[in-house]
């Protein structure tokens, strides 16, 4: 359950929260080298997923500009809350409230610490969640909104956690309202549209939703995939064990053809000229995209390949499989048979 939640909630930050927020001008501290260094060695760990020495750098990039540069704490707070150091987030997140200058930045802040109670409330082991921190989350969620009433990530994440506190018709309306403020081609769209009908949905662990452009020029939905088994296959041409496994893949997309299956295969190849020439010499038809910043390895919480992930047709995310050696095609078999009765289901 934590890998859906907290892979739900970088998708938030992803897709949800404002734009990035300008840093002041300040000469000195810019001028700085070693502020510039830091900054850039913090971007470049945390795209390689080593967030506790990104969290070292920007923290030093903190210090240099005395806690005065919004981009840097932002940065800071979004790798503390991936890297589950809550208590420096909260503090980073008080911080950043200290010298925030509108609603919105301030919003901001207080949407950080809600998420950070809501993470704390999941349950570790099959108990409950906890009703304090549910309060807690609520509680900061709402103050967010009475500063910002559009920041769609407030009123997302605390229609979750309406939902967890059993107001169901609140969160309802929490849904609704996000859904007004966003695009319909905001990759979590579709999901706060299926929230709002649903609010009950929250407690399934959906896999986490994403829109991508996929090597054909096509785009990928997860949210719009429903009624389809999804398959998802990371990968990269420099990983033996992915070679390895190529063909059970190859044959899965052979024996599935016309059924409700869809396979996408995320890889995270450097190199764009070697990816496409490696896809076409060994006929890989189906979606194809590359993942080079691991956005999307980031959602699944993905730190080592190959790695496989079975959706079935309610969108459910119902199989996580790292590493080789797994009976993929008779995992799929089922949830595909499953997606059959289904849709003979509708029919009837």
């Amino acid at each position: 359950m934590r890998l859906v939640t907290q892979a739900l909630y970088l998708a938030i930050v992803l897709c949800l929260l404002p734009p990035a927020i300008v840093a002041q001008t300040h000469p000195t501290y810019k001028a700085n080298p070693k502020f510039q260094t830091a900054v850039s060695d913090g971007k470049l760990l945390a795209d390689n997923q080593d967030y506790d020495d990104a969290i070292a750098s920007y923290k030093e990039a903190n210090e240099i500009a005395r806690g005065k540069d919004k981009a840097v704490l932002r940065a800071l707070l979004e790798l503390q809350i991936t890297n589950e150091d809550y208590e420096d987030t909260i503090a980073t997140a008080q911080a950043f409230k200290s010298i925030a200058t509108t609603p919105a930045e301030k919003s901001y802040a207080e949407t950080a610490r809600g998420r950070v109670f809501f993470l704390q409330a999941e349950p570790q082991s099959g108990s409950q969640f906890d009703p304090a921190l549910l309060n807690s989350a609520d509680s900061a969620f709402q103050t967010a909104l009475n500063l910002d009433p559009e920041n769609s990530s407030a009123l997302f994440t605390d229609g979750q956690v309406l939902v967890h506190l059993n107001q169901i018709e609140a969160a309802r309306a929490r849904f609704q309202a996000c859904l007004n403020s966003l695009k319909p081609d905001d990759p979590l769209y579709s999901r706060t549209q299926r929230f709002a009908a649903n609010p009950s949905l929250v407690l399934l662990p959906l896999a986490p939703a994403f829109t991508v452009t996929t090597l054909d020029g096509s785009s990928f939905n997860l949210d719009q995939r429903k009624g389809q088994v999804i398959l998802l296959d990371f990968w990269a041409t420099w990983c033996g064990p992915c070679m390895e496994e190529l063909p059970q893949i190859q044959k899965i997309a052979k024996d599935f053809a016309g059924q409700p299956l869809v396979i996408l295969s995320i890889s995270w190849d450097e190199d764009e000229q070697k990816w496409k020439k490696f896809v076409a010499k060994n006929q890989m038809t189906w979606p194809q995209y590359r993942d080079t910043r691991h956005r999307i390895g980031n959602l699944f919480e993905v730190r080592a390949l190959p790695g496989y992930f079975t959706i079935d047709s309610d969108g459910v995310l119902t199989t996580e499989m790292l590493g080789g050696g797994f009976d993929v095609e008779g995992k799929l078999k089922k949830l595909v048979d499953k997606a059959k009765a289904g849709m003979a289901g509708t029919v009837n």
